[in-house]
């Protein structure tokens, strides 16, 4: 047991360690300029333009429950008042940049580890080596920046969606007065609230790709091991994004 305890310990750290080295040679390749912006548009639009309506849905039903919840119980205490701060705080902070990495560490992070594990057991990657050209520079790089400049709009999108209909179901289906709702909104929601859930979609998209793309190109086995790294890819997305959600929200609300 303890064997086996150690075996695991070692290659979790044994991961890390590759993940920290395929991290510093994208931002390295970033600094360098190395990279094509033409791949860079095509993924923007293929992970930010494509998951917009994906975006929008999940933001609206979401908070729309969340709303529906907060206010029916706030208002049996006398305190609707404050609904519209609660769900304005709530939107900016935490919903809509959790949520739409959680949707998209499914969509485009599925999908990145789906496309490189196929490049991966075809030898497709191996070729490039073999030719002398770095695949970090043609596949990595573009994904990377795509899901770091995507993921903070997305939740900007998110986030004015949210709080759209947390307003439409709080005021038209509970009774909140639309006044009240709107002033209590603008007097808890500060604008650090905002930057802080863009800062966490920042790291959301880079934990995104940097993992997508470490188990795509780390892929074996056929299509069973590209099978493998798409699970794994969009399981470690989340719990990592889980992880560092803690962290940021200690660091940046506290």
């Amino acid at each position: 047991m303890f064997e086996k305890f150690g075996q695991k310990i070692i290659s979790i750290m044994e991961e890390i360690g590759e993940v920290s080295k395929l991290t510093g040679r994208t931002f390295y390749s970033i600094i360098k300029g190395r990279f094509d912006p033409r791949d860079v548009l095509t993924q923007l639009v293929r992970i930010g333009v494509d998951s917009i309506w994906v975006a929008i849905v999940a933001a609206a039903f979401v908070v729309g429950v969340f709303a529906i919840q907060i206010a029916s119980e706030f208002v049996k205490f006398g305190a609707g008042n404050i609904v519209g701060g609660i769900i304005g705080v709530a939107v900016a902070r935490e919903l809509a940049p959790t949520l739409i990495a959680v949707v998209l560490a499914g969509r485009v992070g599925a999908a990145i580890a789906a496309e490189l594990g196929t490049m991966s057991v075809t030898e497709q990657i191996d070729a490039l080596y073999a030719m002398g050209s770095d695949p970090v520079k043609h596949f990595v790089v573009p994904r990377f920046l795509a899901c770091t400049i995507m993921l903070p709009v997305l939740t900007i999108f998110a986030i004015l969606v949210g709080f759209s209909g947390g307003y439409f179901v709080a005021v038209h289906l509970v009774g909140i007065n639309p006044n009240g709702f709107m002033d209590s909104a603008s007097y808890y929601t500060a604008t650090s609230d905002i930057t802080g859930g863009i800062i966490k979609a920042i790291f959301f998209g880079m934990i995104i790709a940097i993992v997508g793309c470490f188990r795509g190109l780390h892929a074996k086995g056929g299509a069973k091991g590209v099978g493998e790294a798409t699970t794994s890819s969009v399981v470690t997305a989340l719990m990592s994004i889980y992880i560092v959600n803690y962290f940021l929200s200690t660091l940046l609300f506290k």
